[in-house]
């Protein structure tokens, strides 16, 4: 099988997100309705053997680092072998997970005992009842202790992904950077990405990236840290002495589309090219039907080949799709 990866516009693509359910234990606002979304079904979600296949192909094709998603992907059962099905392929990739916490305490070391290097914890308030109002759940304790144990095993730096949106929790970006002064985990702030319509947040809500460095300014001086090799789209900076980090995402105002180097596979076995455009081709429906894996070399060939130099999120008429976040794998 033919080596490396790459698009029309030269970008090397090594990273894969692939997510392995579209079921979550949480009802964010920004994501799904309060009643949540219409299950894939069993019969439609990628089984734990297509979805190692698929990992393997893209291994093969040179992806070097596979992120773990959902939906929420540790409600899925058998989670933990699976996640040491991967770290054990030939190339030995970096697997990571996106999660929202909610059961990390209990499954922490066992993750990291499977292969798990890193996780990124999606955590958007330090308020019990504030969590409540955004998630329509509790648990903010359990995801607070989720982060400790991902830490205290080793499963670092934990990164913390915070949304900041106006009206909602914008008044809690220096809570979070705070935490990177006693804690050494990794604090990122990403611009509210409105993927979807009809969510309970609209797009001008969206705190920009200048207003998100006003605030983290007002908690200290920041100094600008290097990027080391492929450090993702986050600009990065610390605070003097502090043992953790932090991170700017600007997904909106100033896209890093020319540095993107992922395909995503969502949990009902399609690659989409780009988490912004519903442009989505069929890996399921090909294994399913007998497919070899230089045939699925090929689609992973062909969604390179269409995804997009950039999104247009800053077009108001453009950009939102019909898949929620939670079923595209984010």
């Amino acid at each position: 099988m033919k080596s490396g990866l790459s698009d029309r516009f030269g970008r090397q693509l090594n990273y894969l997100r692939l997510s392995i359910t579209d079921r979550c234990n949480l009802r964010c606002r920004y994501c799904m309705p309060e009643e949540g979304v219409a299950s894939l079904g069993h019969g439609a979600v990628l089984r734990y053997e297509e979805l190692l296949r698929i990992a393997k192909v893209a291994c093969d094709l040179g992806v070097r680092k596979i992120r773990v998603t959902g939906g929420e992907p540790l409600v899925r059962r058998g989670v933990v072998d699976f996640i040491g099905t991967l770290a054990s392929l030939p190339q030995r990739p970096e697997v990571v997970v996106t999660t929202n916490g909610l059961q990390l305490a209990e499954m922490a070391s066992d993750l990291r005992d499977a292969g798990l290097s890193r996780v990124n914890v999606s955590l958007d308030t330090l308020d019990a009842g504030r969590f409540l109002q955004i998630t329509r759940r509790e648990g903010l304790e359990r995801v607070l202790a989720g982060i400790e144990a991902a830490d205290k095993v080793g499963l670092g730096p934990v990164k913390i992904n915070m949304v900041p949106i106006g009206g909602v929790n914008a008044d809690e970006i220096e809570a979070f950077a705070r935490l990177t002064l006693e804690h050494p985990w990794f604090v990122r702030f990403i611009e509210f990405m409105p993927v979807s319509d009809d969510l309970d947040y609209t797009p001008e809500q969206r705190i920009p990236v200048e207003g998100i460095m006003a605030a983290l300014r007002r908690v200290a001086p920041l100094v600008e840290e290097p990027r080391r090799g492929p450090s993702g789209p986050a600009r990065l900076y610390r605070y003097e002495g502090a043992p953790g980090g932090l991170g700017v995402i600007p997904a909106v105002s100033s896209h890093f589309c020319d540095q993107c180097n992922r395909l995503r596979v969502t949990a009902d076995g399609k690659i989409r090219p780009c988490l912004f455009s519903d442009q989505e081709i069929d890996l399921r429906a090909a294994m399913r039907d007998g497919a070899g894996d230089e045939e699925l070399a090929a689609i992973f060939r062909k969604a390179a080949n269409v995804k997009p130099d950039r999104h247009h999120l800053e077009d108001p008429h453009d950009g939102t799709g019909t898949r929620r976040m939670g079923q595209i794998g984010g």
